[in-house]
């Protein structure tokens, strides 16, 4: 028997690619963009608090930092380094999410930042917003830490004791990981290459501390993305390792999810609940 008749045209494998894509794309653009204008218009300007509060900060730092004793100043409090105590580095890194590099055109970082937090902060809240900027940041910035007293070797992965004294990445760590967490939770596969594609990119064409960290805050966004939604059973894995913390809760009686009497209260703009079926969760 011929096995022509098993065989599915050409034509039709690529009108199938073509909807999958058109499908992909159409689901993609509904996560990225239409869902929070949508959220930008049912709650206005209000909702771009964080967006605004870390452009205006970029700016204060970047004009600040013209000046000898500015610059002093702003390196004082948000710049961070490999070879500062840990505490201290802990102290200013919240700060060094303002701090720009002096070498890189300081607008087009202000765009990028404004344009992360401004789609972090409409589909996900400002308190997760803040959570995924500030971790993806403190990760590249303890992983560097490592890298740098491993020494150099290590298959590649340390780094001479000379990169203790460059500063670290700025908010463009907090970007990168907004961008990549918003690229795993709202299923974005276009963002999520351009995200990581340029970040393994730059890391490879500029072999820098800098480009490290950034794919350090890549790999925290993806693990922080992927536990999105799974609170119940990061619970359970937490339970199950104190065993008798978990045999007193069972004996408590769980109180009512929302108080007696109280009828739950909906949430005004909630775009996980947003129906994106082609392409999206």
């Amino acid at each position: 028997m011929s096995g022509h008749g098993h065989r599915e045209p050409a034509g039709s494998v690529l009108a199938r690619l073509a909807r999958f894509t058109g499908r992909t794309l159409r689901g993609e653009w509904n996560a990225i963009v239409v869902t929070p204008v949508r959220c930008l218009a049912h709650r206005g300007l209000s909702a771009l608090v964080l967006a605004f509060v870390a452009a205006g900060g970029v700016v204060f730092f970047h004009d600040l930092a013209q000046h000898p004793a500015g610059a002093r100043w702003v390196r004082r409090l948000g710049g961070v380094t490999a070879d500062l105590p840990l505490w201290l580095s802990l102290l200013r890194t919240p700060v060094s999410l303002y701090v720009p590099a002096l070498d890189l055109p300081v607008w087009a970082g202000i765009t990028q930042l404004f344009l992360a937090f401004a789609l972090a902060e409409l589909l996900l809240g400002r308190a997760r917003t803040l959570a995924v900027a500030y971790l993806t940041t403190l990760a590249g910035t303890l992983t560097a830490r490592l890298m740098i007293a491993l020494g150099p070797g290590w298959w590649g992965f340390g780094l001479s004791a000379a990169c203790g004294r460059v500063l670290d990445t700025g908010p463009s760590a907090a970007v990168v990981g907004l961008f990549t967490y918003l690229a795993v939770v709202r299923r974005a596969p276009v963002v999520f290459a351009l995200t990581g594609g340029s970040m393994v990119w730059e890391s490879v064409a500029v072999p820098n501390l800098a480009g490290r960290e950034h794919l350090i805050a890549v790999g925290a966004a993806i693990v922080l993305g992927l536990l999105h939604g799974r609170r119940e059973q990061v619970r359970a894995v937490v339970r199950s390792l104190a065993p008798t913390r978990k045999a007193e809760s069972a004996t408590a009686p769980a109180p009512p999810p929302d108080g007696p009497g109280k009828p739950p209260q909906p949430r005004q703009c909630d775009p996980f609940r947003t129906s994106t079926r082609a392409g999206a969760p």
